[in-house]
């Protein structure tokens, strides 16, 4: 009976070992782990069945969305994702890339970042190679000039957007005049290096803050200048008619710069028009030339000029 006990034990033990290695993104070869437990090839293939049928469990319970599957390419048995939600090598290292291109955050919170992102998307095995394509970018990473750690901040602030509640922050402007607002918050949203969020200010007096007047579109703010907020404990409503909506609103700006809704319509004479296109969503082509393609778009205010004068003598405007 002790003998039974003791071989049942080991079993368990040897299992739970290579369910370890398994899940660390090893590869289970039979004949080294029979050599390795001084047992036969048969109990390892034993083994591997048991645990086969424990990721099967698992997976339709929903738990480990696992299974365990053999290689001929890696001469053993390994998991793979049953999940469709897990990203791929590619996609994690699609997502680093892009992440890094943006220049976003600190360095101090970009690598953190991308370390859970291999960590949690990448089998071990592969994390290497991802961190080399990626590592000399991120060792030459340079920040913004800002140098402002405000990811934490993040969650607040959105919290504030879907529960509605206002908020009062203190701001330094373009022109490092700082302000303090009481906010209405609606949107986060990223353009150009940045985010943003894009809120209504609560008692302001548009005749003598506004260039527009009759401006009925949130302001902007840059995330990074807000010097400290607080999210009060007062809701405030508008009507759904009246909702932001951020996808909506993308479209129509560029460079994030506010003012009143208008539609432009220039002749385009360079040669990727694709380009133009998708610099301004709603921008369509609306006649062909010799000299190029007519284009209008709906855009909200001036910094829509910004990137007209930059494309010099390729930009016509027409009326």
């Amino acid at each position: 009976m002790q003998n039974d006990n003791f071989s049942s034990g080991f079993k368990y033990n040897r299992v739970l070992m290579l369910y370890s290695k398994l899940m660390n993104g090893e590869v289970i070869n039979k004949a080294e782990e029979a050599q390795n437990f001084g047992v036969t090839q048969r109990s390892i293939q034993r083994d591997i069945e048991d645990l086969r049928c424990f990721f099967a469990e698992q997976a339709d319970r929903g738990e480990i969305l696992k299974e365990l599957v053999y290689s001929k390419e890696l001469n053993g048995y390994h998991l793979v994702s049953r999940d469709m939600s897990v990203l791929s090598n590619s996609e994690v290292l699609a997502v680093c890339k892009i992440l890094l291109e943006s220049r976003a955050f600190t360095k101090e919170e970009m690598t953190p970042i991308i370390n859970k992102l291999l960590t949690c998307c990448v089998p071990p095995k592969n994390q290497r190679k991802v961190k080399d394509l990626i590592s000399n970018e991120l060792f030459h990473y340079t920040e913004l000039n800002h140098h402002k750690n405000f990811v934490n901040s993040m969650w607040d602030i959105g919290e504030a957007v879907h529960k509605h509640l206002c908020m009062k922050i203190t701001y330094t402007r373009l022109d490092r005049k700082t302000v303090d607002r009481v906010i209405k918050p609606v949107g986060i949203m990223f353009s150009e290096f940045y985010f943003y969020l894009t809120a209504y200010i609560e008692n302001i007096d548009k005749e003598s803050e506004f260039r527009n007047k009759k401006d009925a579109y949130p302001t902007i703010y840059r995330i990074d200048r807000i010097q400290s907020f607080e999210v009060l404990d007062r809701h405030f409503d508008i009507p759904y008619k009246d909702r932001f909506e951020e996808g909506e609103f993308r479209k129509r700006i560029q460079f994030m710069y506010g003012g009143e809704l208008k539609k432009i319509k220039f002749l385009y004479k360079g040669k990727n028009v694709e380009a133009v296109l998708d610099r301004l969503p709603t921008a369509k082509i609306i006649e062909r030339r010799e000299e190029g393609a007519v284009i209008s778009a709906e855009v909200f205010g001036d910094g829509v000029d910004m990137w007209l004068r930059s494309q010099g003598g390729m930009v016509e405007m027409v009326k």
